[in-house]
Formats: structure tokens, C-alpha cells, sequence
């Protein structure tokens, strides 16, 4: 222990003393006890500081003007305590080798407390040290990434909730740290209820049962930075794909919420694309059912002068069509993409070159000339497709391929999705040329 911890320790002792002999039996071991927790352990909110003032804080009450980020949260390691190795960097959860990885973007970690850094065996940083990656259920990482976007002005996060692992207790862990974090730094949340892998007929009572459980045991709506509109809490149902399950689904999920009261939401689906050309009529019914619709975007693209750009010449049919039927437009952006490290040999032909954040800022441009009034990007830390707008790192580890911002500030997307919010908001110009420097 070093010094100032024994004056610490002192400190405590002489309040002890000054206590009468007939109350210190009980009194005195319980402030021993406190003063060498908070020797040893000092308080985690003291690392991640939050330094804005509650008057820059996000209007939880629309979603018209705002700019909100998917967040994954799916990042374990071994030594967070959700016994789930190394999910999500890795295919074999217990080791992370250069032919297991699942990721195509190094984070920027320096920035976290020591003990939120988590070693890698086997990777070295460029000073020749373990390299080292974060958890998404450590909750200095999740102040961290939300002091980011208090920072740079971005509105907050869909948190992604996966039906398939809803049952694993580290993603309540994350939630609870996100509701943290938000109320901190003044961000918003609202939860994205991810259908992905869950078999059709499990749907609608596992996302029906745990929505109950979030409003009734957890209070989520009740939380000052839960994401509301037009008078109710937003919950986004994202995979509304026709080839993975009926309509009758979806319309039930619908049902659930505009018409039981104490559950009630507004509705923003994830939808294919090409949602417009769908011929089931039950389905076509259930996308212009929808309060919002955020049509699925990601790998969509067109080529442009030999350079692949963002397919986005559609959305002023899906503008007018939404429009027709009452029902909201959200767009999906997103920087890039790649997956080589998670596909192999068969992902080269899908990466999406960001080319310095022009592919991403066009993007910006294009919803704001076709009406769009909020937007969705995609994502805000998922490394695992290179569609992550926070910070990573330019020097990842030499051991295997990485993807980089190619010298660019780690912190160039953090800026240009603040700068796209602002254009979306109509507080900045659209110019077809980024408008910042890096």
C-alpha cells in the first residue's frame, strides 16, 4: 500500500476515534471496511468523466431531428465475468487466434481505464505489448463510448437486443450500463429488438414477454433519456423479412403494440430494401402498418464512375410511399463495409471502400434532398463488418489484417455523423463536399 493510502487510512482512524467507546463496536468495523474499499477500489465514476452541462442534454420526446446510432453491444471477454470468452471477436469463444477472429476494425481502447483493457495473447500492439480489446458488459466501456458522443454531439443509440441470446444475463448487464451512461451524459436510448436466428414460432412470446418485463420489473420507459414519440416509448423491430418468417407475425407484433395501453410504442421497423416490391399482400399490409419504417440498407450499393456509392436513387419512391400511408421514413447510413476476416476468401468482393468518409457523408445528402427528418446510422461499434463510426485504431496488431481509417484522426466518423446530424436537423447546409477538415 503506498503512502497516501496510509494517510487515507489514518484519516479514517482519527474520525473513528473521536466516536464514543459505546458506539464504535458495531460503527468502527464498518467505516474500517469502507475507508480500505475505497482505498483499494476507488469509485469507477471518477475514470470516465462526463463534463457537459445538463442544459446540452437530448430531448428524449421526438424523433424528428435526430440522428440516433445502431449499438451492438455483443463484445465479451473472458474476463468480464459474463463466462462468455471471447463472443464476437472470436468463432471459439475460449481462444482468439489470427484464424479465429470475427472482426475486421482494432478499437482504440487507450483511452479506457487499465482495467477495462483486456489483453489478447498472441496480438501485439506497434511498442510490441499485448494488444489489448474492450467488453461491451464493462460498464467503464460504455461510458466511455457514450462520453464520446456527448462530446461530439451525437443524439444516442438503438441498443440492439437479440431475442436469440435474451436469455444470457450480460445483455440486462449491458442495458442497465447503457441506461447509466445515457443518464449521464445526457444521450438517448430506445431498444431494437433484433429477430435474427430466433425460430419463427418463439417470436412473438419472447419479444412480447421481455418488452413487459423491461416496462413492468426494469422501468425502461420510465427513464428520463428513453427515446419517445408522439407521446409513446419507440421500440424498433428490426429483421421484418419476408423470406424468414409469415405476416401474421409481424401484424400480431404490430397489434401488441398500438393497442395494449400499458405496452403501447411507436413502431420503427427494419424492412428489406426492396420492401416496396413485395407482392404477399399480408406483409405489404404490415410495412404500411408501421408508425416509422427503416428500410435495411447495408451492402446496397451502385457503381458510380468505377467507385461503389450507396444505392439511395429509391428513396424518393419510398419517401412518397410512406408519406401516402402516414407512415415515417428512416433511412439507414452507414460508412463502409467489409467482412474478409469473417467470411474469408468469399467477403473480398463485398467490401465497401469508405474512400476518407465520402462514401458515408453522400449519403447524408441524398436523405436530406429526399425529406428525411431523422436517420439511422449503421452502426455505431460494430467492428465485425467495418460499419463502426468510433474510434479504432490506424496501428492494429501485424498479426493478421485489419481494416483502418487509413491515417485518418480515429475520431473522423464520431465528426462526420455530428456534422450529418446537423444537415438532418436543417442546422447546416447540405454540401455535396464534406465540410469539415480532418
Amino acid at each position: 500500500m503506498d503512502f497516501p493510502a496510509l494517510l487515507k487510512l489514518s484519516h479514517c482512524a482519527l474520525i473513528m476515534k473521536s466516536i464514543r467507546i459505546s458506539d464504535i463496536a458495531i460503527f468502527s468495523l464498518r467505516l474500517l471496511i469502507l475507508c480500505v474499499a475505497l482505498v483499494l477500489n476507488p469509485l469507477r465514476a471518477e475514470e470516465i468523466s462526463f463534463p457537459l452541462e445538463p442544459e446540452s442534454q437530448v430531448s428524449p420526446d421526438s424523433m424528428h431531428g435526430k440522428v440516433l446510432c445502431g449499438y451492438q453491444g455483443w463484445f465479451r471477454s473472458p474476463e468480464d465475468g459474463s463466462n462468455e470468452g471471447w463472443h464476437h471477436w472470436s468463432r471459439n469463444r475460449n481462444r482468439l487466434t489470427p484464424e479465429s477472429l470475427t472482426f475486421e476494425m482494432w478499437p482504440e481502447v487507450s483511452e479506457l481505464p487499465e482495467s477495462s483493457q483486456f489483453e489478447t495473447p498472441g496480438f501485439t500492439d506497434r511498442s510490441g505489448k499485448p494488444a489489448r480489446l474492450f467488453s461491451s458488459a464493462d460498464a467503464a466501456t460504455v461510458d466511455l463510448h457514450f462520453q464520446w458522443m456527448q462530446t461530439y454531439g451525437i443524439d444516442g443509440v438503438f441498443l440492439q437486443r437479440f431475442l436469440v441470446n435474451i436469455q444470457r444475463p450480460s445483455f440486462d448487464t449491458v442495458l442497465q450500463n447503457i441506461r447509466t451512461s445515457a443518464r449521464k451524459s445526457g444521450r438517448v436510448y430506445a431498444i431494437c429488438y433484433d429477430l435474427s436466428g430466433t425460430p419463427a414460432d418463439q417470436i412473438y412470446e419472447k419479444l412480447t414477454t421481455d418488452w413487459i418485463r423491461l416496462v413492468d420489473k426494469l422501468k425502461v420507459t420510465q427513464d428520463r433519456q428513453y427515446q419517445y414519440h408522439k407521446e409513446k416509448p419507440v421500440v424498433f423491430l428490426w429483421g421484418l423479412y419476408p423470406d424468414r418468417f409469415d405476416a401474421k407475425i409481424a401484424n400480431r407484433l404490430i397489434d401488441f403494440f398500438h393497442e395494449n395501453t400499458k405496452y403501447q410504442a411507436t413502431v420503427v421497423g427494419g424492412t428489406p430494401w426492396y420492401w416496396r416490391q413485395e407482392k404477399d399482400p399480408e406483409w405489404a399490409i404490415a410495412f404500411r402498418r408501421l408508425d416509422i419504417l427503416s428500410p435495411w440498407n447495408v451492402g446496397n450499393v451502385s457503381y458510380q464512375d468505377g467507385k461503389k456509392e450507396a444505392s439511395t436513387g429509391y428513396w424518393q419512391k419510398d419517401f412518397e410511399e410512406t408519406s401516402i400511408n402516414n407512415v415515417e421514413w428512416m433511412p439507414v447510413i452507414y460508412p463502409g463495409f467489409s467482412w474478409k476476416n469473417l467470411k474469408g476468401a468469399s467477403g473480398e468482393n463485398a467490401t465497401i471502400p469508405r474512400r476518407g468518409g465520402k462514401f458515408f457523408w453522400k449519403q447524408f445528402i441524398a436523405a436530406k434532398k429526399t425529406g428525411a427528418n431523422m436517420a439511422y446510422v449503421a452502426m455505431f461499434d460494430e467492428v465485425d463488418e467495418a460499419t463502426a463510426i468510433f474510434k479504432v485504431t490506424n496501428h492494429p496488431p501485424v498479426e493478421a489484417n485489419f481494416v483502418t481509417y487509413e491515417g485518418l484522426p480515429a475520431d473522423w466518423y464520431l465528426r462526420l455523423t455530428a456534422k450529418g446530424t446537423k444537415v438532418i436537423r436543417g442546422e447546416a447546409k447540405p454540401q455535396p463536399e464534406i465540410p469539415i477538415e480532418p
